[in-house]
Formats: C-alpha cells, sequence, structure tokens
C-alpha cells in the first residue's frame, strides 16, 4: 500500500490543551514532517480544529491515537494524499497548506 503523505482532519479539542502544544505533539510521530492547525471555532470548554499532517510515512492510526490520548475527537477525514508526492489541485480545492498561513 502506498504511504500516506497528507492527512487533512477536523477534530475537536479540549480548551485547555493549547493548540501549539497539540499540533506538537502530533508532530513528534514517527514518519510525520510538520503539521499546522487552523481554528474553525472555540467554545466554552472545546475548540474546532483543522490538523493538517504531512510526512512521507503518515501512520494514521498513530495520529488518531495521539489525538485521542490529548482528549481530542475526530469529526472527519477531510483530505488523504498517498504516493510518492502530493498532488497540485486542478481545481478550487487547495492541496497544500499554504491557506493556513
Amino acid at each position: 500500500m502506498a504511504s500516506v503523505r497528507r492527512l487533512v482532519l477536523d477534530v475537536l479539542k479540549p480548551g485547555e490543551v493549547p493548540t501549539v502544544s497539540f499540533a506538537g505533539e502530533v508532530s513528534d510521530l514517527d514518519g510525520v514532517d510538520a503539521t499546522a492547525t487552523h481554528l474553525v471555532e472555540t467554545d466554552r470548554e472545546v475548540q474546532n480544529i483543522i490538523l493538517v499532517v504531512e510526512g512521507p510515512a503518515i501512520g494514521y492510526d498513530a495520529v488518531v491515537d495521539r489525538v485521542e490520548d490529548l482528549g481530542g475527537t475526530l469529526h472527519s477525514v477531510d483530505e488523504v494524499v498517498c504516493g510518492e508526492h502530493v498532488p497540485r489541485a486542478h481545481d478550487d480545492h487547495r492541496v497544500d497548506a499554504t491557506w493556513l498561513r
């Protein structure tokens, strides 16, 4: 099976866990080179974030386990890229994390 190179996840995380720490903990996983987050919504006790994970060989189960260990809940998998490279989009959908900047 081809390696997972990119995941875009919709995650609900506890508000008391800093987003920087949350992203850093996921970045520390084997096969992950970088993470990016985007705050979608904040509530009194939780935050809804988009978590982008990139690397040469991302372990999906390891990412989900880490999210859950940090008190988060995976809402949906919004994008998956597998194979030898990250393809460029040919329509309005972006496949890179530049929209998070």
